[in-house]
């Protein structure tokens, strides 16, 4: 940050009582997060991404009319930076930034949007839409295309889309502000893929379903620009006792263990990986110490849940050498959604 010192921010649903953009300062070597401000001008950011150099916070307003904001983090929080611009899509869920534009994976419509980042770091107008088209057979919840999740891949020349309603991973090129298809790896039908995260090396990806509650080893080829499903692994000791919704997931920066949290069961479940990262030993969960987590982060020894429906982001300590995260205390944000450090 501009003052040397670390901070999170934590995204929330307006809609259901949140307070917008948490800014929260981040204690040394315990994680312990302090609330300090708020900033209510988004309506339910609930997705936020900081620029490389900590100077920019960019939220997703997922809204029936989608849109994208930039801020400013200053010492006293973020500042917003130029109005906020649409996306020409609905219910933006995630974001992320990619060779000077931001993507954002469109849940409502089904799309990925490409906003171009200003030289000051504020947003231009959209500059393309890629629409995914299919569906699923999930009678509810995959009538049609449903992106979740749009991300660089580690060598920074795909982009990889992640889409619930047509259980497939689309990569993507980008030039010109567009996005042109490459490639579509279709997953197990009706699983329902959520979210994605890369191993440090780069070499495999790991993808978490909504749908049914298990994990898929995926080899990455940086070259061909394909992902390629190895193994389906649940993330759960057993069968669910009720609803149980896999919502995010996260690796170690060394590469030796995988996080994932499921709401519903409300737990946390942890991974050891096998050889260079082909492989998941299930390890433990662990109570995921609020209800309903929404997403999970990890930065500096420590993971961070954000507790949508209890309301509260909660950070653990993990233990370096066995990867089980301990609860380390807790603080109230309605409505929590996500949280990113700086």
């Amino acid at each position: 940050m501009a003052d040397g010192r670390r901070r999170a921010f934590i995204g929330s649903f307006t809609a259901a009582g949140g307070p917008g953009i948490v800014t929260a300062a981040v204690a040394p070597g315990s994680g312990a997060l302090t609330v300090l401000s708020t900033v209510n001008v988004v309506p339910d950011p609930s997705y936020l991404a900081l620029s490389p150099d900590g100077r920019m916070l960019y939220a997703v307003s997922e809204t029936a009319e989608g849109a994208v904001a930039a801020f400013r983090v200053t010492a006293d929080g973020p500042r917003p930076a130029g109005r906020q611009v649409r996306v020409d899509g609905s219910g933006p869920t995630h974001l992320s930034l990619f060779a000077g534009h931001i993507l954002t994976a469109n849940y409502g419509s089904g799309s990925v949007s490409v906003v171009p980042v200003r030289a000051d770091g504020g947003l231009a107008p959209v500059s393309g839409v890629f629409r995914h088209s299919g569906s699923g057979p999930h009678p509810q919840r995959q009538q049609g295309p449903h992106a979740h999740q749009v991300q660089p891949d580690p060598s920074g020349r795909w982009t990889v889309g992640v889409d619930l309603g047509t259980d497939s991973v689309r990569v993507c090129t980008l030039a010109g502000g567009v996005l042109a298809p490459h490639r579509e790896i279709a997953l197990r039908p009706g699983s329902g893929p959520r979210h994605l995260a890369f191993h440090p090396d780069g070499a495999y990806a790991y993808v978490l379903n909504e749908l049914s509650p298990t994990l898929v080893v995926c080899r990455w080829d940086t070259a061909g620009g394909t992902l390629r499903p190895l193994a389906e692994i649940p993330v759960l000791p057993g069968a669910p006792a009720g609803d149980a919704y896999p919502s995010g997931v996260a690796v170690s920066p060394d590469g030796r263990f995988v996080w994932t949290a499921t709401r519903g069961e409300d737990v946390l479940s942890v991974f050891a990986v096998e050889g260079e990262g082909e492989g998941l030993t299930p390890l433990t969960t662990v109570p995921c110490g609020g209800h309903w987590p929404r997403a999970i982060t990890v930065s500096d020894g420590v993971l961070y849940v954000a507790n949508e429906r209890s309301g509260d982001v909660t950070w653990f300590a993990l233990d370096p050498d066995t990867g089980v995260p301990r609860r380390a205390g807790s603080v109230p944000v309605p409505a929590a959604s996500c949280v990113v450090t700086g």
